[in-house]
């Protein structure tokens, strides 16, 4: 399995990036975590923001085809988007995952 994250400029945001890659079946589930609070540097100046996390999960070898959607939707020039392999995820889950994600 594979998790993918990406930050949004808002809940709705991350809603539709989400609902978008279940209904192309290239996810089985989203997570959207709000109130996070971000400081980065970004054209000369350190901004302070608040952002929502999206975590996607699908499986391995769908990041290029997520990414590609996700720069498609999102509202950021440069959106943070990377993934992480999730190395013990029980049976029945992974079973029930693959069985959804084209």
């Amino acid at each position: 399995m594979e998790v993918i994250y990406t930050v949004c400029s808002s809940y709705e945001e991350a809603k539709k990036i989400g609902k978008r890659m279940i209904q192309e079946k290239l996810c089985a589930c989203i997570n959207i975590l709000s109130g996070m609070e971000s400081i980065y540097f970004w054209e000369g100046e350190i901004i302070e923001d608040q952002e929502v996390v999206l975590l996607i999960k699908t499986k391995p070898g769908k990041f290029d085809v997520i990414l590609k959607k996700i720069k498609e939707i999102h509202s950021y020039e440069v959106p943070c988007v990377f993934s992480w392999t999730a190395k013990n995820v029980s049976e029945e889950y992974l079973n029930w995952l693959n069985e959804y994600i084209k």
